[in-house]
C-alpha cells in the first residue's frame, strides 16, 4: 500500500480532510484505517482556530485527532517571533483565538493596540477580522514592527466554494504601510519545521490538495507529497504545473493511501501529434490523468507546459 512507505503523514486540514463543517469524502475512514500504522499529523495554513478546537472538530467529523496531533501556521508563526525577540515581549495579534493561543504558548504577551508599542504584528485569517485591527496593525509595522504572516494562501476551500485566505487579507497592511510580511505557513519552511519537531518525523508524507502551499512546501522540504483533488488543485493545475509544484503521487481522495500505487500506467497511454499531448485508453480515469501528468512533465522539463497543447487529453479526460 501506498501508506506502506512512510512514518507519519503530514495532511492539510481544508480540502483534503474537510470542508467547512463537512468531511470530505473517504477521509475519516481511510484516516482511522492508518492510523494503526503510521504517525497522524494535521499540518493546516488555517490559523483562526486552537489545536484543540481543530481536534474537536475532526473528532466530531469520524477522524482520529487530538490537539497533540495538531500543527498550525500559528505555532510556526509564534516559533518563529519567539526566536527573535525577549520572552514577554508584547505582539500585536491581527487574528483570532488560534493565533492569540500560539502566541501566548511561546511565552510571548499578544496585544490589540500599537500604543503598546509591540516588537512584532502577527497575521492570520479570522471570520471576524475587522478595520479596527488592521489599522492597529499597520500603525505598528510603520512603527517598525517586524510583519509576520500566518500563511499567504490567497484564497481557502469551504462548502460554498474557495473565499478570501489570509494571503488576501495580508494586502491590506502590506498596501498600506510598503512592508511585505514573512511568512511561517506553507510553501515557506517554518511550518514544516514546525511540524518535524513536534513528530520527530523521519519519513514523512505531506499529503495536500493545493499545488502552491502543500506540494511547493513539500519540494521545499525534500519529502515525498499526495496530491488529493478534493479541494483547490484541479487536473489542469497538474498538467500545467513547475516542478516544484508536481507531486510525487496524484490521486482522487485520501482512500488512494491503502491501494498500490503502480509505477508504471495501466490502461493508458499517451503521446504528441503536431505538439499536442494525446491520450488513449479505457483503465480508470485517475491512471489516464496520472499517465497525461508523467507526459507532461517530461516534455515541460524545467518549465510549465502550454494549456493549448493539452487540450486534447483534457478533453479525453472530460475535465
Amino acid at each position: 500500500m501506498l501508506i506502506d512507505g512512510y512514518d507519519t503523514l503530514l495532511l492539510d486540514l481544508d480540502g483534503v480532510v474537510y470542508l467547512g463543517r463537512q468531511a470530505v469524502p473517504h477521509a475519516a475512514e481511510s484516516l482511522e484505517r492508518a492510523a494503526g500504522r503510521v504517525r497522524l499529523a494535521y499540518v493546516t495554513n488555517n490559523a483562526s482556530r486552537s489545536p484543540a478546537a481543530i481536534a474537536e472538530h475532526l473528532t466530531h467529523l469520524g477522524v482520529p485527532a487530538t490537539a497533540e496531533d495538531v500543527v498550525t501556521s500559528a505555532q510556526a508563526a509564534a516559533r518563529l517571533i519567539a526566536e527573535r525577540v525577549p520572552p514577554g515581549a508584547p505582539v500585536l495579534v491581527v487574528g483570532g483565538t488560534g493565533l492569540r493561543m500560539a502566541v501566548r504558548a511561546q511565552g510571548l504577551r499578544p496585544v490589540t493596540v500599537a500604543a503598546d508599542e509591540p516588537v512584532a504584528v502577527v497575521q492570520g485569517i479570522a471570520p471576524d477580522l475587522s478595520y479596527g485591527l488592521l489599522s492597529e496593525g499597520a500603525l505598528a509595522v510603520r512603527r517598525g514592527a517586524w510583519f509576520v504572516a500566518a500563511n499567504g494562501d490567497a484564497t481557502m476551500p469551504t462548502a460554498r466554494g474557495e473565499l478570501p485566505g489570509n494571503g488576501a487579507m495580508v494586502r491590506v497592511i502590506a498596501a498600506a504601510t510598503g512592508v511585505e510580511p514573512v511568512y511561517a505557513g506553507k510553501p515557506a519552511p517554518p511550518l514544516h519545521r514546525e511540524s518535524m519537531i513536534r513528530t520527530g518525523s523521519e519519513r514523512p508524507l505531506v499529503v495536500g490538495d493545493r499545488l502552491d502551499t502543500d506540494i511547493e512546501g513539500a519540494t521545499n522540504a525534500g519529502v515525498d507529497s499526495l496530491l488529493v483533488l478534493t479541494g483547490v488543485a484541479t487536473p489542469r493545475d497538474l498538467l500545467t504545473a513547475a516542478p516544484a509544484h508536481r507531486p510525487t503521487y496524484v490521486a482522487e481522495d485520501l482512500s488512494a493511501l491503502h491501494r498500490a500505487y503502480p509505477m508504471e500506467r495501466q490502461g493508458w497511454r499517451a503521446g504528441w501529434s503536431d505538439g499536442r499531448l494525446q491520450l488513449e485508453g479505457d483503465g480508470e480515469w485517475i491512471e489516464g490523468l496520472r499517465t497525461a501528468c508523467e507526459a507532461a512533465w517530461k516534455a515541460a522539463g524545467e518549465g510549465r507546459m502550454d494549456e493549448d497543447a493539452l487540450k486534447p487529453a483534457l478533453e479525453t479526460l472530460r475535465v
